[in-house]
């Protein structure tokens, strides 16, 4: 390995590790927020704490890993264009591809671990953490229920004031609330004195035993104006035996050398089979299903109609050899059997749509560990351009950039998932569409920092469209030379005043003519008053004396921003408004809204950046506070930015 490859190699990897240990260790704090409710006030020792928190771990590294190489790329390579490393390099005729060429190597090798770690480590791993949460209720259960505050345990919540025993298991003053499967709304409240928590270590059940208390349930009365007395019914017990099962908290009662069916904890190669075993049962069940509707309605076997049939025995309504109270019957009948058959359909449609959903999930757990190998590259070839060419290393700017991207591909990641999962689109699309999307974005990068080009990306090509529908009705001129041959001159009071003027007084009211609002007739007059000294309209055109260019380029700005701003408030509202949606289509044409608006949005900052320069007034909001600001807040940078492009003028006319 050369010198410079282990320098840009070594200098990478500090970055990478320090980014990565932060980042981890911030997921890591989140998930115990995630799980403070199992694992405060639970008794529990420092030992299994951290045992429960390093299975958690593995969870985090699909989330920190991108992270830590976008953010680590920015870095690393805008320190090096900061520091003129960059130029150095190039002046040696080391280009910004061959620069990468060592870190493109171990960014592949680290897909690859990426993916083994998601294949191996997080399947192993998820298991263990699922049944670490098993055991520690099962050795610990008074783990299930916190002092002082009402717990959720299955269908039931419990609260009690004190626990105390060698295992906490002893409860004082218990009250139990449950919803009743007796109606709607009905509820039942149970209170004890005292209560018992055992369990087993080979049960999956935790045993509640109360002693010395009262059983309440709400009485719905049939009688409407009874209810507003709220009546229930009481009853005491010397003891109560409630069982609570853990296997729907827990999801896992295998041993331990068995992997339980569950999405998270299969490699590829269970996936695959489980998926196979899926799709099986599930075309298992619409063909049994189709056939049980086929012989509850005893369709006809189509032999049968193949068969001659005599025609003097044919009847053609069945309904007509039956008397009046008969073709009720049957209608109540045939009315029953359809009522019958749409709620099996509809229960059938709901079952089958879990098994879809299930399946899915399956396959969007096996896509996503392709996905975060693909990730670790994805960011890398975003980063390193990115850093390249912003030129700016440290902790600023950089975390800006990474947080954006990373918020947009996390939020893609997220919506496209969350779509496939109920079948919107197929679980391939929903678990790549952030790096389908995102691909291109790295490859235009890619191009730009190789060839020294810039981030600034032209959108004329999206914007002139727009703009054409909002654009200004003005006069174009289209020679700025004037045939004063043509145009016919009467001594009048403007004539008179302007052959008074000095020569240099008539060559600025030439120029600024629009700049002082006078109108078309009066720069004419004054071009033939010059015309009379001598002066011609080609001296002034290469003197620069014959029209304002400068002031004409920033009404042509202004013109251009007041189309800008239009379209723009009108992507704002249509956002606003498509934002509540739930209509998968109405999503999307959502998004691509929000896109349009954005990039309206950088266009206008580019107005304004032109409009500065010609002015000398500098823009005193900077693009990434109006990217950050500008969709929550648009309607005070509405206003704000008309306000600035009117000093713009102002400050030009002065």
């Amino acid at each position: 390995m050369k010198i410079l490859d282990r320098y840009i190699l070594t200098s990478f990897l500090n970055t990478f590790a320090t980014v990565f240990v932060i980042l981890f260790f911030i997921f890591i704090l989140q998930g115990i927020w995630l799980f403070i409710a199992d694992l405060t006030g639970k008794d529990l020792d420092s030992f299994l704490i951290v045992k429960f928190l390093l299975f958690y771990s593995p969870k985090v590294v699909p989330l920190v890993l991108p992270l830590s190489v976008l953010l680590a790329s920015i870095m690393t390579f805008g320190n090096f264009a900061e520091n003129y490393e960059f130029a150095a390099m190039k002046s040696s005729g080391i280009s910004l591809k061959r620069a990468m060429k060592s870190l493109t190597v171990f960014i592949l090798i680290l897909s690859l671990t990426a993916f083994f770690f998601a294949n191996n480590v997080i399947p192993q791993a998820e298991f263990k953490f699922v049944n670490l949460r098993k055991t520690i209720i099962q050795q610990k259960p008074s783990m299930a229920i916190a002092e002082g505050q009402f717990s959720t345990v299955g269908s039931y919540t419990i609260k009690v004031e004190k626990k105390y025993g060698e295992n906490k298991n002893l409860l004082q003053d218990v009250t139990i609330h449950k919803i009743s499967n007796l109606g709607v709304g009905t509820t039942e409240v149970i209170k004890s004195k005292r209560g018992e928590l055992i369990s087993n270590e080979n049960s999956n059940f935790l045993q509640l035993v109360l002693y010395d208390g009262n059983f309440y349930q709400d009485v719905t009365p049939k009688n409407f104006e009874e209810r507003n007395k709220v009546p229930f019914a009481k009853s005491s017990f010397e003891k109560y035996i409630i069982n609570f099962d853990l296997a729907p908290l827990q999801k896992s009662d295998l041993p331990e050398d068995q992997i339980t069916n569950t999405n998270t904890m299969l490699n590829v190669n269970e996936l695959k089979y489980t998926l196979d075993s899926l799709e099986t049962n599930k075309k298992k069940d619409i063909i049994s299903f189709s056939e049980n509707l086929h012989q509850r309605f005893s369709v006809i076997n189509s032999d049968v109609y193949n068969k001659p049939k005599v025609k003097d025995t044919l009847i053609t309504d069945v309904t007509s050899i039956l008397e009046n109270y008969q073709k009720v019957q049957l209608l109540e009948i045939a009315k029953s059997n359809v009522a019958n058959t749409k709620y099996s359909i509809e229960g059938s449609q709901f079952e089958f749509a879990s098994k879809t959903k299930n399946i899915n999930n399956h396959w969007l757990a096996l896509y996503d560990k392709f996905v975060i190998a693909y990730a670790c590259v994805l960011m890398f070839f975003i980063g390193a351009p990115i850093g390249a060419i912003i030129r700016k290393g440290g902790l600023g700017l950089p975390i800006v950039f990474a947080m954006v991207i990373f918020i947009v591909y996390h939020f893609i990641n997220v919506f496209g998932k969350k779509v496939a999962q109920e079948d919107g689109i197929t679980p391939f699309l929903g678990a790549w569409m952030s790096s389908l999307l995102l691909t291109p974005f790295a490859l235009l990068l890619t191009y730009r920092a190789t060839n020294d080009i810039g981030l600034m990306l032209n959108f004329d090509w999206i914007t002139a469209p727009f703009q054409k529908w909002f654009a200004t009705k003005e006069e174009k001129v289209k020679n700025q030379i004037v045939d004063l041959n043509s145009v016919t001159i009467t001594p009048d009071e403007d004539w008179e005043k302007l052959n008074g003027l000095s020569d240099e007084s008539l060559v600025q009211t030439v120029k600024n003519a629009k700049q002082f609002d006078y109108p078309e007739t009066f720069r004419i007059k004054a071009l033939k008053v010059l015309e009379t000294r001598g002066i011609t309209q080609q001296d002034l055109a290469k003197s620069g004396d014959l029209r304002n260019e400068e002031y004409e380029k920033l009404t042509s700005l202004y013109n251009q921003f007041k189309s800008q701003n239009q379209i723009t408030f009108i992507c704002y509202f249509l956002s606003m408004i498509l934002g509540g949606t739930r209509v998968p289509i109405l999503i999307i044409f959502g998004i691509v809204i929000l896109i349009v608006f954005y990039i309206f949005l950088y266009k206008i900052h580019q107005t304004l950046e032109n409009m500065s320069r010609i002015s000398g007034k500098p823009i005193n909001i900077s693009i990434w506070i109006t990217f950050l600001v500008g969709f929550p807040f648009f309607i005070f940078l509405y206003f704000y930015n008309r306000n600035q492009v009117k000093e713009f003028i102002s400050q030009y006319r002065k």
